[in-house]
């Protein structure tokens, strides 16, 4: 029999609380995290708007931050999330915890990219019009901070968490795109479920709240552009909707092994009962029309988790707010779940703090977590016109409650990268 693998501590830094309880708090009140970017001028851009963690400070968590000056918010996310999500599952100040067998599997993105400084250098190696590359990569070496540079990479931050934890055992990091910290949760739990470790940090992070990663998703007119009023601009599966809202942040939860966990008197918020992961295989950018990816990789959390269509009590849905994915998703749970799925509640709590993209998965299975602990389940804020192509049930503008003891969540990303995860009450 394959070991069982249960969640016994979890934290975050998201848009709407930099904690479990502010973060849910949050939700429960329907608050929006979308806002006016402040971190450089977004004026001239088509999308001026975006979802970012406010008022962040590493020192508040560690005390060596200064170790740390080099990195990205991504980085200090990670740290801050993963800081309180040790502290939770009480595993901080165990002494006898065998670093060999404690890893790290993180679905963490790229640092910031340094586009002042790249367009800087480009306007001062230009001469007649054209870029000197010569002079352009002399100034770049003469220029570029080599510290800066090297935590930009995103395998950084897994071992940056390694080293703050003393994780000696397996350190791994996929960039799947949206799916990755949902991938890197489900890898890990592979990776415990077989016996290559008995505790597993896990998640994402990640901020792409810069110009070029504005830009890109502008060109790729996958943005809302709903200037009038950013706190409604993410209104997945309503008929309105224009495009998702970037956002940035971390999540992070500590996978243990059922019995590790047990005789360590631990407490267990649920336990990860399903895997699914899936390709597209079709387009860079596009999901398949029929769902073709998305509906196996549904299929296979359910039957890894060995559970029927009738027994999801909560669909946390990728749900971005984009035309093509919330319609492709909605069909795709039809298809998984046949007459079950309209009996099923939906949300998406992209709805109130935008897309955290790589990280976005994460965040969305801490959410199913603390709706199985607290029998409540997030709202779809902004829902008021009725889409005919999206016909499942919402959970429009309002929380709800409801016994929950079994939730699925999933992560599509672009190329065609799916994940869905299935979470349960934990039963011994």
């Amino acid at each position: 029999m394959r070991r069982r693998v249960v969640v016994t501590g979890m934290g975050c830094m998201t848009p709407v609380g930099k904690t479990l309880d502010t973060m849910w708090d949050s939700m429960m009140e329907c608050r929006s995290g979308i806002d006016w970017i402040s971190y450089f001028d977004a004026s001239k851009f088509p999308t001026k708007f975006a979802s970012q963690v406010k008022d962040f400070d590493l020192k508040n968590y560690i005390d060596n931050a200064e170790r740390f000056k080099y990195a990205g918010r991504n980085i200090h996310f990670a740290i801050g999330a993963a800081t309180e999500a040790m502290n939770d599952s009480g595993l901080q100040d165990m002494k006898n915890l065998d670093p060999s067998t404690f890893g790290v599997y993180l679905g963490a993105g790229e640092g910031a990219q340094d586009f002042n400084l790249f367009m800087g250098l480009i306007a001062q190696a230009r001469v007649d019009d054209e870029v000197d590359l010569e002079a352009f990569a002399r100034l770049g070496m003469e220029q570029l901070h080599a510290e800066s540079e090297l935590e930009q990479e995103p395998n950084m931050t897994a071992g940056h968490l390694a080293s703050l934890f003393n994780a000696q055992g397996p350190n791994m990091n996929c960039l799947t795109a949206c799916a990755a910290s949902s991938q890197a949760i489900g890898e890990a739990t592979e990776m415990i479920r077989r016996g290559d470790a008995n505790v597993m940090i896990s998640g994402g992070a990640h901020s792409m709240i810069h110009p070029f990663g504005l830009t890109g998703f502008n060109l790729l007119t996958a943005l809302s552009t709903h200037n009038e009023n950013p706190q409604e601009a993410s209104r997945p599966f309503d008929k309105n909707r224009d495009g998702f809202v970037l956002g940035e942040g971390a999540g992070i939860l500590i996978l243990e092994e059922l019995e590790h966990a047990q005789a360590r008197g631990a407490k267990i918020y649920g336990e990860l009962a399903g895997y699914g992961s899936t390709a597209d295989a079709y387009r860079v950018t596009d999901i398949h029309p029929e769902g073709r990816g998305a509906t196996a990789c549904i299929r296979m959390a359910l039957n890894d988790a060995g559970v029927n269509t009738d027994s999801i009590d909560y669909i946390n849905a990728h749900g971005t707010s984009t035309k093509v994915n919330d319609q492709v998703e909605t069909l795709a749970c039809k298809q998984a779940l046949g007459e079950y799925a309209q009996g099923t509640p939906v949300s998406s709590i992209k709805s109130m703090m935008g897309h955290l993209i790589a990280a976005a998965g994460s965040v969305e299975a801490i959410t199913c977590l603390l709706a199985i602990n607290r029998n409540v389940l997030p709202p779809t804020i902004n829902y008021e016109t009725p889409d005919p192509v999206c016909d499942l049930d919402y959970i429009a503008n309002q929380p709800r409650e409801t016994q929950v003891t079994t939730c699925l969540s999933n992560s599509f990303g672009f190329g065609g990268q799916n994940v869905s995860l299935i979470f349960r009450e934990f039963a011994a």
